[in-house]
Order: C-alpha cells, then sequence, then structure tokens
C-alpha cells in the first residue's frame, strides 16, 4: 500500500471546468498543503466522451488512476457501462483486485456497500439526501468521513469542479485495504450517485 494512504485526513479538490468529459482530481494533505495524490482518467474512448455530455453521464464506464505525484500508481478504479446499478472494482497500485462496490437499490441521499475482493461486505456508504455528507459504517461504528467543501456560489454555478474533505477514523490501522476501498468509494461519490 501507498504511504499515503495511510493518513487521516485528506482535501480532495476536482479540477474546474465548464466543458469537461474526463474526472480529474488531486489530493493535498490539508496540513501542509501538499499533493499527494492524482487522480485521472487517462484512457477515455471517444463515444464515452460524447457520451458524458449527455443524459446518460452515469450510465458511462471510467477507469480512474490514481498515482503519486512521481507517477508510481497507488490504485485504479474501474466500472463498465453500468444500466441500472453500478459494480465498480477497485485495484491497488500492483494491479491486485482488492475488492469494489455495488449500489444499493433503494437508499435515500446514495449508498453502496463496499466490499472486499471476496464480496465480503466490509463496510457501507451512506449518504444523506438533504445535504453532501457521506460516512463509512460498520454496523453501527464509523470509519471514516466525506463532505462538500463549499467553494462559493460563483464556482459552484459555473464550473463542475467540488472539494470534499475525507475524515478515515483512528480504528482504520495502517496499511489495511479498507483504505484503499475508502479512498477509491470517495472518487466514486461524484460518478455513481450525484452527477
Amino acid at each position: 500500500m501507498h504511504a499515503a494512504l495511510n493518513q487521516n485526513l485528506f482535501l480532495i479538490k476536482e479540477h474546474a471546468g465548464i466543458f469537461k468529459a474526463a474526472n480529474n482530481y488531486d489530493v493535498f494533505d490539508p496540513a501542509s498543503g501538499a499533493k499527494l495524490i492524482e487522480c485521472r482518467e487517462p484512457n477515455l474512448g471517444f463515444f464515452t466522451k460524447l457520451f458524458r455530455f449527455t443524459d446518460y453521464k452515469r450510465m458511462t464506464p471510467f477507469e480512474v488512476v490514481l498515482t503519486d505525484p512521481d507517477g508510481r500508481r497507488v490504485l485504479t478504479v474501474r466500472r463498465g457501462v453500468s444500466l441500472f446499478l453500478s459494480k465498480v472494482e477497485v485495484l491497488d497500485g500492483s494491479g491486485r483486485l482488492v475488492g469494489g462496490f455495488k449500489q444499493k437499490l433503494f437508499s435515500i441521499g446514495g449508498a453502496f456497500r463496499v466490499l472486499d475482493a471476496r464480496d465480503n461486505e466490509v463496510c457501507v456508504l451512506k449518504g444523506k439526501w438533504t445535504s453532501w455528507e457521506f460516512k463509512f459504517l460498520r454496523g453501527e461504528k464509523e470509519l471514516a468521513v466525506v463532505s462538500k467543501k463549499w467553494n462559493g456560489l460563483g464556482r459552484e454555478l459555473f464550473t463542475s469542479a467540488d472539494n470534499y474533505v475525507l475524515s478515515i477514523g483512528d480504528r482504520v490501522p495502517a496499511d489495511d485495504d479498507v483504505r484503499i476501498l475508502i479512498m477509491a468509494a470517495v472518487m466514486c461519490i461524484d460518478m455513481v450517485l450525484k452527477e
């Protein structure tokens, strides 16, 4: 596991853009301001780009590659075409399947199950329909929280940029695959639940 994922607090900034097909984010250490991870969609096909500007955007496939600033792969998040409910795969930096997500059918505010490589539920990501806040829960225990950091009305209205704060609790041990799954899930919230 990449050392950057052992931190407990992250600021995720989406790249601003008026007309953009790719999902591009940078992950920073809020304390130092140092860039920890770059998230890009390097392999977008022509038709995927085209459909990203239509009502079918939530159905398009994606492959988001997270690398450190030196270009070393941290993890990959990918999904094929999604007609009804999303099934997303997560691979670590060496290409090993760590787990994935399955979207829940009936959830108010959005939710998906976070699964390990054997399809066992690790935790559940649940959102509130009244706000932009998501929690990773294992039973009643909170593992992590994702909240949207508002940038002001002008930026929100005229671009598609979002900023998020991810806080991982101390109960998630360092070098645990759950950290990879939580970071991957944050990259998917916008594409799977909120677009």
